[in-house]
């Protein structure tokens, strides 16, 4: 989510003609808001210049539902969450949402509103079974989830493995379970390189039936992303496996990011050792990073294993929600605020509060939560407060009231969109004061790069550079 637009942009052409299925690009509000705020970037520019550099193959991102921003402690409009996704599909930057499908309560209450829309819209859908590891996340479990997306219509199943947990072993006994019960719809797989077992999962899944597999091509590979679109290439390819992909312009692609991540000093995907503390703690690669960050801020970044064990007792304690958002979030907050304060659940976020109280539905896990836990919290005096608090009538603005908060009838859809998010202007301003969006150079111009470079060493005067019968001359003149 550091990638700035002017990096997306440099490789787009390329990555449209390499031959995917699919790429996913940075569309949801959560990855506005980051634009915004932190690359003080326009989205809707980026979304527009994506949706012209790449006509070829479908874009993607996450999403799918219809709630942007709470406005004030009122819900936003569902409209307006429709329009955002509207908007997407008529400039022709999102062909497909992949949505999480976490527990069948989900898939009961959004499902039938939401799904009607996008195939409407055009928009392909993409319904992800997140994959975890305790007693209630058995054959079966997956098996009625499965089946339950069904009616919906879904383009693709797949299995959405966010820990990288899965196992040659497992994935024989769980991938076939998921097929049977899928009929007709293709079913992918997604997995990540934290524990390094991926690229060999991935292997097991061709020899299984799977034809699409979800890849990253290095630097944005590996590491605890996904695998490599080169290595799983390669080892398809002496399984006997083909795909029409065009590794010469992918090459060009990987070689063009890597330069812009060292320029910017942005990490570079590597393999990691196999580590089997990610059995134990299920926790997604993002959320540690998040963790060390968030210690760091307290001055306690010695405290992370200790942190890291007290999310394996939490998870336990709440009846093992799958490790994903948002509950990985809220485990990991928790165990934060028990090891910080010295006291186990001194404290206890709101969230928990509400899974406590079945918020999240039954297959959340809060039955099988331990009950001396869920008295304790339930019988807190802020239980009680925000009970009073969700029981009240809380019912959506209208699309006028939204608009007339935000700055009348004068502001654009886009603009209206991009308020809701930031909560107001103020980001908004400071995003467009900030002047254009960095460029990085394509690679097709690489004198141009040259030059731009030794430009910035004050030592060098003059450069001359020859080609066979080419040459170019260039002497630094100085200021009048």
């Amino acid at each position: 989510m550091n990638m700035r637009g002017g990096m997306m942009e440099a490789v787009a052409v390329d990555l449209d003609r390499a031959g995917f299925d699919v790429i996913e690009i940075p569309g949801n509000s959560i990855n506005f808001k980051k634009m915004i705020r932190d690359l003080k970037e326009d989205p809707w520019d980026l979304m527009r210049t994506l949706a012209q550099k790449m006509p070829i193959t479908d874009k993607s991102c996450m999403g799918g539902g219809f709630n942007l921003t709470p406005l004030g402690g009122n819900p936003a409009p569902p409209e307006l969450g429709k329009l955002f996704w509207e908007k997407q599909a008529e400039i022709g930057a999102i062909q497909r949402l992949q949505i999480v499908c976490n527990t069948a309560d989900q898939i009961k209450r959004m499902f039938p509103t939401i799904m009607p829309f996008y195939h409407e819209l055009g928009i392909k859908m993409a319904c992800a079974l997140s994959y975890a590891i305790s007693p209630r996340h058995t054959d079966e479990h997956y098996a009625e989830k499965t089946r339950a997306l069904l009616p919906f219509k879904p383009a693709a199943i797949y299995l959405k493995d966010q820990g990288g947990l899965l196992t040659v072993d497992r994935l024989r006994t769980l991938l076939p379970v998921i097929q049977a019960n899928a009929g007709d719809v293709p079913v992918e797989l997604h997995s990540h390189c934290t524990t390094g077992l991926a690229p060999l999962v991935y292997m097991e899944a061709l020899k299984l039936g799977v034809t699409t597999l979800h890849t990253g091509v290095p630097p944005l590979a590996d590491g605890a992303a996904q695998p490599s679109v080169f290595t799983t290439l390669r080892n398809a390819r002496l399984l006997g496996y083909s795909a029409d992909l065009d590794e010469t312009l992918l090459k060009s692609v990987s070689e063009r990011l890597t330069a812009f991540a060292v320029q910017d000093e942005k990490p570079l995907g590597r393999p990691l050792d196999y580590d089997c503390y990610q059995y134990v703690h299920q926790i997604p690669g993002g959320v540690i990073s998040n963790l060390k960050f968030q210690l760091g801020e307290l001055r306690q970044a010695h405290r992370l294993d200790d942190v890291i064990a007290e999310c394996v007792v939490i998870q336990r304690e709440l009846g093992y929600p799958i490790m994903i958002t948002p509950f990985s979030q809220y485990v990991a907050t928790q165990a934060t605020m028990n090891i910080v304060t010295g006291e186990r659940y001194k404290m206890v976020i709101d969230e928990i509060v509400r899974f406590a109280r079945g918020a999240y539905g039954r297959d959340s896990g809060y039955e099988s939560m331990d009950q001396n836990l869920k008295d304790r919290v339930l019988g807190s005096q802020r239980a009680k407060e925000l009970a009073e608090i969700d029981a009240r009538a809380r019912q959506p603005l209208s699309m006028a009231e939204v608009r007339e908060s935000l700055g009348g009838p004068g502001v654009s859809d886009e603009e209206l969109m991009l308020r809701v998010i930031m909560a107001g202007t103020g980001e908004i301003e400071t995003m467009r004061a900030s002047g254009p969006p960095k460029q990085y150079l394509s690679g097709e111009m690489p004198i141009t790069l040259l030059l731009n470079e030794v430009a910035k060493l004050e030592r060098v005067r003059s450069v001359h550079i020859r080609r066979g019968t080419d040459s170019i001359s260039l002497q630094k003149r100085a200021a009048n």
